[in-house]
């Protein structure tokens, strides 16, 4: 299959949040598209965190765009150079107070919206996680934090009670994992 080709690109916004980039494009039969929009953000990491009770740790929080309060797992974005692994860690910690002295497993990496963004998004799935402090939340964060039993865990995504797509594919990807290495 032939790819597009990029004649022209400029910038109609740029923040530390992200930036919509206006591309000019060649499809392969010579179609021009004049606006092509394209958004730019960061690669993000977020984990499904099993405690050695085999609990998940979960947070919920406010998400000013869809005007509800979500149910999720812990989620972020690297900062100051460090690896996904670093953040997904500090993250944790930092959200939860949560922590683990075992490796975290990287479930997959996988692109959020290849139509539009840029951005991936990594997912891992953390074990024997305890309790090790407070919160450590930005000013901007407001967040709960909820302890359920892994079993539950399905029957909240079919109730409804979790709308959020990243924990929802995250809770399977872990649970495939699961069933071919269970937990020791």
């Amino acid at each position: 299959m032939d790819t597009w080709k990029k004649l022209s690109s400029s910038y109609l916004y740029q923040s530390p949040f992200g930036n919509l980039r206006k591309d000019k494009c060649e499809l392969p039969n010579g179609q021009i598209i004049e606006d092509y929009y394209v958004n730019e953000y960061d690669d993000w990491v977020n984990a499904i965190v099993l405690t050695k009770e085999q609990q998940i740790v979960l947070v919920s929080q406010y998400r000013y765009s869809a005007q509800n309060i979500f149910l999720e797992i812990p989620a972020g974005k690297p900062e100051g150079g460090e690896s996904y692994q670093e953040a997904i860690l500090r993250e944790v910690q930092e959200e939860t107070g949560y922590s683990t002295d075992r490796e975290p497993i990287l479930l997959g990496q996988f692109y959020v919206n290849p139509a539009t963004q840029t951005n991936k998004v990594f997912t891992y799935l953390l074990l024997d996680a305890y309790h090790t402090s407070g919160q450590q939340l930005d000013p901007t964060e407001f967040i709960d934090v909820h302890i359920y039993n892994w079993n539950e865990m399905g029957s909240l995504i079919v109730n409804g009670e979790i709308q959020q797509l990243f924990t929802a594919h995250a809770y399977y990807m872990a649970l495939s994992y699961l069933k071919e290495k269970p937990i020791r």
